[in-house]
């Protein structure tokens, strides 16, 4: 059968891979065709576009992009019909998918989404679409399933989440052989995470590596964006002790004491690692003060959302300084507090349903579309 994903992040792209590789096991003839990146390109999809020239961030850049956004939308409607898939598969990334599923859903097409839009966070009344124009829906948060199903009456299966998968089943490295790989010192690693789009790893990274001549007993490690290139980051890495590593976020943490990381995907990856964190947010004023006004959550952090307590210290826009950053890194680095943080995050792990997200959601779909 023929496939057609739609991901327009890093994060979506990791699932997409893990989701492709586990429908060829149900269904060995598959051909998928997909927008994504080089992980799901990789997997054995054919790549139409590349989300690093599909991910706009804010309101403001959304808005001087808009031109740019319809022609993408109107490209991807044109190749689906051409390809003509037996499902179309939607991977997060609501502001485009949504629309491409409303069209989708009038032509007779199959609509499956994976990895659910936030309804629960922002833009709640997005659900009349989801329930008019998405046949199934696989969510990834234990508290997706009540939102949908007791809030909403809208029917979805709760899959567990595909993080657990990418995590435990990655290629491991010895720690000592990691740090000789890279030229490390043995000083204990503080990872800094900053993103993915270019202008907030710019406006989180200048914070972050102000930590740099505070902590003279820490190696700093920033974890490069797969959607960026190396010379990118070359200004940030002017400072003694700072190393860049390009696509070895995972084998980063694996060997990390503690991290800085921006509001995200990140978060959960770094707390599944069992790393002590500090979350970080600063976007432009704009953006923010409208985000504000419409995102009704208590927290940013997907660990502290799942878990419904403050776990880790977020640190949004006005908080997100230097002082404050040193400060909450030197709390994350005491012993008391981290041994803490060890059981609430043993607590995320098992609130996440455990292995074999991807598994789940390839049988549901493959079964589904079989059907009919």
């Amino acid at each position: 059968m023929k496939y057609y994903l739609l991901a327009g992040e890093a994060s979506g792209d990791l699932h997409g891979a893990n989701l492709i590789k586990a429908l060829k096991k149900e269904d060995p003839n598959a051909e998928f065709r997909c927008w994504g990146g080089d992980l799901m390109e990789d997997a054995g999809a054919t790549l139409v576009k590349h989300y690093r020239d599909l991910a706009f961030m804010g309101f403001v850049e959304v808005l001087f992009n808009l031109r740019t956004i319809l022609k993408n939308i109107s490209f991807c409607k044109k190749d689906i019909e051409q390809f003509q898939p037996d499902v179309i598969i939607f991977i997060d990334y609501p502001g485009f998918n949504l629309r491409i599923a409303k069209w989708a859903k009038k032509k007779g097409f199959p609509t499956h989404y994976y990895i659910s839009p936030q309804l629960w966070a922002w833009k709640e009344n997005r659900i009349k679409s989801v329930k008019r124009d998405v046949d199934e829906m696989y969510v990834i948060l234990p508290f997706e399933k009540k939102f949908y199903e007791d809030k909403h009456q809208y029917p979805v299966h709760f899959v567990g989440h595909p993080l657990i998968d990418a995590i435990y089943d990655r290629e491991q490295i010895h720690p000592d052989d990691f740090r000789k790989q890279h030229g490390l010192t043995d000083k204990p690693i503080i990872a800094l995470l900053p993103g993915s789009r270019k202008q907030e790893i710019s406006k989180m990274l200048a914070v972050m590596l102000e930590m740099v001549p505070r902590f003279p007993d820490f190696e700093f490690v920033i974890a490069g964006a797969p959607s960026q290139e190396a010379s990118f980051y070359e200004p940030f890495l002017k400072k003694d002790r700072v190393h860049l590593l390009l696509n070895k976020t995972y084998d980063l943490l694996s060997v990390s004491h503690a991290a800085l990381v921006t509001s995200g995907t990140a978060t959960l990856e770094t707390a599944l690692f069992k790393v002590p964190q500090v979350v970080c947010y600063k976007g432009s004023r704009i953006s923010y003060e409208i985000a504000k006004r419409v995102i009704n959550l208590k927290y940013i952090s997907l660990v502290n959302l799942i878990l419904d307590k403050p776990v880790v210290t977020e640190l949004i826009q006005t908080d997100f300084t230097a002082d404050r950053l040193e400060e909450e890194l030197k709390t994350i680095l005491d012993e008391y507090q981290r041994a803490k943080l060890f059981l609430d995050y043993y607590d995320l792990e098992q609130k996440l349903g455990g292995k074999g997200a991807s598994a789940a959601t390839a049988n549901l779909i493959y079964e589904e579309i079989s059907k009919k």
